[in-house]
Parts: structure tokens; C-alpha cells; sequence
């Protein structure tokens, strides 16, 4: 551990100046630039551009995870139910969970050859995901004994989509604004909250208020896909950061391997990710049943509340630094977890989602700032690999959670059949169905706190030496 924290602290030594990217990395031997050698401007004169793809691109990703969420109950009545009603609930839990599993491979798979391949054709390739997997979805009921698995190909296709999003768009940003990493990833992530927003209140209206058929609000999706698509098209993607400087694909590579330091954010993320993420999946299981109040509404007020705040990371990084911005919102996301256990009306649970939108906005594009202002040889791999633990958070950590609430379930009750006997609706199931919620949700409080401990270290061990 004290080799991790002397790496940590190694990394946070940058130099005075960090080059553009457009700067090569010179020589050891201390060559310099040819007299008169013409520069590449920069940033292009195409940057705005690129950073409203990047936007559309993870807008649209953002849309697709709501409305896969919001129709998942549908599509399970609809389509999988008629194979096995007994188990139509495990099947739309692992046609759901494919979507993360796409997710997952694409980003660490495409993270270290975003170069090689190019910005412009990963971009391309999301885009064609996120037209294809739509299509799968729409064909899946056509499919006769193969619905289930030409479901589970189309979640898969559709998370390649997300995760080549994320492997482009994040290097991207800290390419184009070198001096500013944490506002503008922060801005660019504001667009997930805003495409989340979106995919909500098209769920609901679609399904509590004009009673439409399923497949329409999938299809809706197809249509920033293909925008995605014929945007791109139209321009040139520069390289990230560390290829323009020189770093060769075998140093980056290596360096996340070389720097024990980098081991404490990908942990850092993990957790991260579990405060965060995963209550976000969670508050429609659990809320939804205890306070009267639909759960989706819930994440589409926190998304809007996410939104408005990540355009202010920027001037909240340069007065704090990053790891100050993140201590301070562990304290509200913590403070926020714990009274949505207790959240007993639509009230409670509105003012605890507040506290916890607050806490939770910044830390997902401030952890992958984070590591690209400290680790910039690791390249678009390193912030992969960051992206990457914040995917296994949330494979790992929503299950638990299930496990929680079900235990809790069962102990409140008085054990399997006392809760087998319990009517849906009666008191004595709300009184369950509320334990299980406090349960779960105060379990997943305590990883602010930990978080508290971690950010509080690494900004004492930084303090004066990180750039802005």
C-alpha cells in the first residue's frame, strides 16, 4: 500500500506546463523543433463540432439505458412471458444485464486501440449499434423459438454501442480542452442525466398516460443513431492526448502497470461507481412500492438536478482542486442514501434525492479527469480501465443489493412462508417492503463514507503539487 500511495503521490508531481496536444514529445537526447516548422492549429477548427458528437453520442446512450429500462416490463409481458412465465423475470434480468456485459468488453476492448482504429470509425460503429440493436428488439418476437436469444444478441449490440461511446468521447474531451479536463468532461456527462430525463418521461407517457404499444418508444431510439451517423460523416477526429505527444502503444499500455498509483483510482472508481449507479438502478425496485411514488420520476428528478450542476464543476474544480470537489460530495451523498432508507411519502423521498444527486453528479467525469490529468501516458487506456471499474460496480454491486433486500425481506416477515403469505398491497407487505428498502439503502450509504476517507487522503497527499 505505501508503494501504491508513493505512486500516487509521484503522479500528482506534473510539470509546470503540459504540452497541447498537437505537441510532439521530443527526443531524450534533446532535439528540438526544425526553425520555422509550421505548427497544426489548435484545437481544430472543428472542436465545437466533435464535442457536440461526443454530446449526441452519449445523449443517445443515455436515452437507449432509460428506455431499455422503461420497456423492459413490457417487452417481459410481451414477448418472454409466453416462452416461461415462471421464469420471465430471470430472463428480462439477463437480457438487461447483457446490455452492461456489451458495455463492459467494447470499452475495454476498443480503450487501447482508439487510435489505431480511429475516433471517427469508433463513433460510427456506436452509431450502428445503436440502430441494430433497436432493430434486434423490434425483430425479436418474429424470432419463434430464438426471441430469447436474438434478445440477448440485441442487448449485447446495443451495450457495444455505449461502451465505444465512452471509449471515444472521454479521451476526446481531454484532447480538446487539455486545460480544462473536469469542466468539460463534466459537461459533456451533463448530457447523460438530460438523455435519462428523456427516456423517463417518454416511459411514463407512453405507459401510464397514452397506453402505446412498446415497440414504438424502442424505435424512437433509432433516430439520434442514425443523426449520430450522418454527423459524423462529416468530420475529421484528431488524436487523443498521448499519441499526438509521442507516447508509443506499448508505453501506454504499460503504464497503468508501471504506476501502483493508478490501482488507488480504478478502486476509487469501483466505489464511485456503487454510490452512484447502482441506487440509481435501484430507486424504482424499492421506492416505487414503499413511498407511493414512482421510482422512475425519482432518477428523472436526480437526472435533472445532475445536469444543472456538472456545468458548474469546472469553476468548482479550479477553487477546490478535483479531489477537494469530490470530499465534498461525499458528504451529501451519503447523508442522501441514508434518508432515502427512511423516505416513508413522495416528500421524503424527493428531499433525499435531492441531498443524493448532489453528492453523486460530479464523480464519474471528475474520477475520469482525475486520472487523465495524473496518468496522461496511459491514454484513452487508462481512462478505459477507469471506465471499466465503474462497469464491474455495477455487475457486481446490483445483485448484492438484490441479495440485501431479499433477505431483509424474508427476516421481516418471519421467514419464507410468513412472506409468502403476506397480501400484495397490505400492511403488513409495505412494512416488508419498507424494511427491505432501509436495508439495502443504508448498506449502500456506508460507501460515501468510505469514499470520505479516501478522497480527504489522496487531496492531503496532493495538496500544491496538482495543476488545474
Amino acid at each position: 500500500m505505501n508503494k501504491a500511495w508513493h505512486g500516487l503521490r509521484k503522479a500528482a508531481a506534473l510539470p509546470a506546463r503540459a504540452c497541447r496536444p498537437d505537441e510532439p514529445r521530443h527526443h531524450r537526447s534533446g532535439a528540438v523543433p526544425v526553425m520555422g516548422a509550421a505548427a497544426p492549429a489548435w484545437p481544430p477548427a472543428n472542436h465545437r463540432s466533435i464535442f457536440w458528437i461526443s454530446v449526441l453520442a452519449l445523449f443517445t446512450a443515455a436515452l437507449s439505458n432509460a428506455v431499455r429500462a422503461g420497456a423492459a416490463g413490457a417487452i417481459k409481458t410481451a414477448v418472454l412471458d409466453p416462452i416461461d412465465a415462471q421464469r420471465g423475470g430471470e430472463m428480462i434480468g439477463t437480457v438487461l444485464g447483457n446490455s452492461f456485459l456489451g458495455f463492459a468488453i467494447s470499452l475495454l476492448v476498443i480503450s487501447p486501440l482508439l487510435d489505431r482504429i480511429g475516433a471517427k470509425r469508433v463513433i460510427l460503429f456506436a452509431a450502428a449499434c445503436f440502430i441494430a440493436g433497436p432493430c434486434l428488439v423490434l425483430a425479436a418476437p418474429g424470432a419463434g423459438t430464438s426471441v430469447y436469444t436474438v434478445l440477448n444478441m440485441a442487448m449485447i449490440i446495443w451495450g457495444f454501442g455505449w461502451g465505444a461511446t465512452e471509449a471515444t468521447i472521454n479521451p476526446l474531451a481531454t484532447t480538446l480542452y487539455p486545460d480544462d479536463k473536469t469542466g468539460r468532461l463534466n459537461v459533456l456527462h451533463a448530457w447523460w442525466p438530460a438523455g435519462i430525463v428523456l427516456g423517463g418521461v417518454l416511459s411514463v407517457l407512453f405507459f401510464k398516460q397514452l397506453a402505446l404499444q412498446w415497440e414504438l418508444l424502442v424505435g424512437l431510439t433509432i433516430i439520434p443513431g442514425v443523426v449520430l451517423a450522418f454527423w459524423t460523416m462529416r468530420h475529421t477526429f484528431p488524436q487523443t492526448q498521448s499519441t499526438a505527444q509521442g507516447v508509443l502503444f506499448g508505453e501506454m499500455m504499460a503504464e497503468p502497470f508501471r504506476r501502483p498509483g493508478f490501482w488507488v483510482f480504478f478502486v476509487i472508481m469501483f466505489l464511485t461507481a456503487s454510490a452512484e449507479l447502482a441506487p440509481g438502478a435501484w430507486v424504482d425496485v424499492t421506492l416505487t412500492e414503499t413511498v407511493g411514488f414512482s421510482g422512475i420520476l425519482v432518477l428523472v428528478y436526480v437526472s435533472a438536478i445532475m445536469f444543472v450542476m456538472r456545468h458548474f464543476a469546472g469553476a468548482l474544480d479550479h477553487r477546490f482542486s478535483d479531489m477537494g470537489l469530490l470530499w465534498f460530495s461525499t458528504v451529501p451523498a451519503a447523508l442522501g442514501l441514508y434518508l432515502l432508507s427512511t423516505a416513508t411519502s413522495a416528500a421524503t423521498a424527493l428531499v433525499a434525492a435531492t441531498f443524493w444527486a448532489v453528492g453523486v453528479c460530479f464523480m464519474w467525469p471528475t474520477m475520469l479527469a482525475a486520472v487523465a490529468r495524473r496518468f496522461p501516458k496511459s491514454g484513452p487506456w487508462g481512462i478505459g480501465l477507469v471506465g471499466f471499474a465503474g462497469a464491474l460496480a455495477i455487475r457486481f454491486v446490483l445483485p448484492q443489493l438484490g441479495t440485501i433486500y431479499d433477505q431483509a425481506k424474508i427476516a421481516k416477515a418471519g421467514g419464507p412462508e410468513a412472506l409468502a403469505a403476506l397480501q400484495p398491497g397490505s400492511a403488513g407487505m409495505q412494512a416488508v417492503l419498507a424494511h427491505a428498502a432501509e436495508t439495502s439503502f443504508q448498506t449502500v450509504a456506508i460507501i460515501p463514507v468510505v469514499l470520505c476517507g479516501l478522497f480527504g487522503a489522496v487531496w492531503f497527499l496532493e495538496r500544491g503539487k496538482v495543476t488545474k
